[in-house]
């Protein structure tokens, strides 16, 4: 196999990572918000409810959580598997795993405003959701930005584990191409499209809080 040949294939396999990374973001960011409230609700059952969920998602594996969602449907309901479930089941894995870290960065940083700013906006007549749009929240993203860049980076690398139920990501075709050609050359080129992304996301991610000025 050509060197173009062997691009090309990894390449094919960088988009699909590519996707993975970006339906889990447009998933888990918005759903972590929810998340976080309920765990910071006053109703009682709720909040358990959302502690027993981040507590599971964070002390339990990606891959096994992954093996669970894409399983489960046969082995709890004996739902045909079809290939293309492959694909969903990975987002959905993805998705529920990294809104439960999303959801424990955004309640740190509601937490850290201090509470005399929810009272000053009360005396002002801000309601409870003007307070958050206009004061609470854009503070909160200042605050959150490390964090929050932290995962995307590790998530950028987990996309690698949706190997574990087939899906033809670029680490599963490095291994492919590695074996087939006896070569080291795949998985040289796999970490440089990984250190590639990494970079340029980490590069955004510094522009935008550059833009928030974030240091001032």
């Amino acid at each position: 196999m050509s060197f173009q040949v062997m691009l090309q294939q990894l390449g094919s396999g960088m988009l699909t990572s590519m996707l993975i990374f970006a339906l889990t973001l447009l998933g888990s960011l918005p759903l972590a918000l929810p998340v976080a409230f309920g765990r910071m609700s006053r109703f009682a059952p709720l909040r358990m409810l959302m502690r027993v969920y981040i507590s599971f998602m964070r002390g339990t594996p990606l891959m096994l959580q992954l093996l669970v969602v894409y399983f489960g449907p046969w082995f709890l309901l004996k739902i045909p598997l079809s290939n293309g479930y492959r694909f969903y089941a990975v987002i959905i894995a993805f998705v529920l795993n990294y809104a439960a870290y999303f959801a424990e960065i955004y309640r740190a940083g509601i937490e850290s405003i201090p509470r005399g700013q929810y009272e000053a906006a009360e005396v002002l007549g801000y309601s409870r959701g003007q307070t958050f749009r206009r004061i609470i929240f854009p503070q909160m993203v200042k605050r959150i930005l490390p964090p929050v860049t932290n995962e995307i980076i590790t998530l950028i690398k987990d996309t690698s584990l949706a190997f574990a139920i087939g899906v033809l990501e670029m680490f599963t075709l490095a291994k492919q191409i590695a074996s087939a050609e006896k070569s080291m050359i795949p998985f040289v080129a796999a970490a440089a499209f990984y250190y590639i992304f990494n970079a340029v996301v980490a590069w955004a991610m510094e522009r935008f809080e550059r833009k928030l000025s974030y240091y001032r």
